[in-house]
């Protein structure tokens, strides 16, 4: 596999990765279309001004779910994190891996063998795929109020995960405006 300390997949090593490891073909399916939206929105912020590593991007949402190759459940973020660790990648992708469910309870970062936290996205590039992310549902790009709605269903209204998301919601709209709406409802 890859060994290449620091490394930032293409594309299609990506892809390559995601089927060497094991995913699922919906997994895969899900992270192409995941792909899509946060390059779409990282493309919208670049135009915004913003600086914003579009690699970094493509590569995160496109890898972002390989942990679920090995679990189910929330776990599959840290689980994934690790693989890309032990195949040399980029630590930002690492984090990014990481942190892309917006937001956990400390505890299950502790029961992971991680240091306590919430794994909030920090950096722009998280907070696209960690948005993206809740916004794909299988073929559907969903408003983003429908995707709350579901968020909060699935994990219960206190959970990070959901201030998290709300945050980043308002934080992309102004430097965005329309574009993420439409982004949203394509």
């Amino acid at each position: 596999m890859l060994a290449l300390a620091g490394h930032l997949p293409s594309r299609e090593e990506a892809i390559r990765i995601l089927r060497s490891v094991g995913c699922p073909d919906n997994v895969i399916r899900h992270c192409l279309r995941v792909a899509k939206l946060a390059t779409r929105i990282a493309r919208a912020c670049l135009r915004a001004g913003l600086s914003v590593d579009l690699a970094l991007v493509e590569a995160g949402a496109l890898l972002h779910d390989m942990g679920r190759a090995r679990v189910r459940g929330i776990y599959h973020a840290f689980v994934g994190a690790e693989m890309a660790r032990e195949l040399g990648l980029d630590e930002r992708l690492v984090r990014l891996i990481a942190r892309h469910t917006g937001g956990v309870r400390p505890s299950v970062a502790e029961e992971m063998g991680w240091p306590p936290g919430e794994y909030a996205p920090e950096t722009l590039e998280e907070k696209i795929v960690a948005y993206a992310d809740k916004l794909v549902e299988g073929r559907r790009i969903l408003p983003f109020k429908e995707a709350l709605a579901r968020l909060k269903e699935e994990l219960g209204p206190g959970h990070p995960a959901i201030r998290n998301l709300a945050r980043i919601h308002e934080e992309l709209k102004p430097i965005m405006g329309g574009e993420l709406e439409a982004a949203s409802s394509s």
